[in-house]
């Protein structure tokens, strides 16, 4: 990553992506106080292992660029996120998510 005053620029290479709870994440912008965080997420339904539980710690947004999920909230409401798909997340939700194909979502949460 590459740091100038007021912005963050950086570049995605196969060696620049981390171990996540789940699959494998890339951040572009970590504050590491909790304000604001963004970043890249993908995983493989053999990354993921069937539906995980993922408690949102913080509010929420992804847009998926391409794969397919599934998450179903605490309610039981069922939603299908493929390319082109938002969703919000808030803070304290418990929700199961399951990788039905290999996946690349833009993450923010704060």
């Amino acid at each position: 990553m590459i740091a100038i005053p007021d912005i963050i620029s950086s570049s995605i290479a196969a060696e620049d992506w981390e171990p996540f709870e789940v699959g494998e994440v890339h951040m572009l912008r970590d504050d590491g106080d909790g304000k604001l965080s963004a970043g890249f997420w993908r995983a493989t339904p053999e990354q993921a292992q069937g539906g995980t539980k993922v408690p949102c710690h913080q509010n929420e947004i992804v847009y998926i660029i391409h794969g397919h999920l599934t998450v179903q909230t605490s309610g039981g409401e069922i939603h299908e996120l493929k390319a082109g798909s938002c969703a919000s997340f808030l803070k304290g939700s418990v929700n199961t998510w399951t990788v039905n194909e290999p996946t690349l979502e833009f993450f923010v949460y704060s």
